[in-house]
């Protein structure tokens, strides 16, 4: 994925964190955005070159929510991505099932 691809929001909801320095979950994700979901999982996107989300904002499935990057702690450009429990470090769940279940084919 080179530096500057579109990424998109895998699901609608409300941007939680945003920002450099992980958004808040430390320096080695870089510039990163999780989004809360109505489901109760949130979905975090990391190493971006760009933000283009803010805190509170609501976003759409499939809404372009930054630009990927290199970030952070990070060999080369893509997409860090996780499914979470909650909108902290840690709680990554697998993504998969979310993905199917929100019609991404995988």
């Amino acid at each position: 994925m080179p530096t500057g691809t579109p990424v998109h929001a895998a699901h609608g909801g409300v941007v939680v964190k945003a920002g450099p320095n992980g958004g808040g979950d430390g320096p080695a994700y870089g510039n990163a955005i999780v989004i809360k979901h109505d489901n109760a999982t949130y979905s975090q996107y990391a190493h971006l070159s760009r933000i283009d989300v803010r805190i509170g904002q609501s976003v759409s499935t499939g809404q372009q929510i930054g630009l990927s990057g290199s970030t952070g702690n990070s060999t080369g450009p893509h997409l860090h991505f996780e499914i979470r429990t909650t909108p902290n470090y840690g709680s990554a769940v697998e993504p998969l099932k979310f993905l199917r279940d929100h019609g991404v084919k995988v």
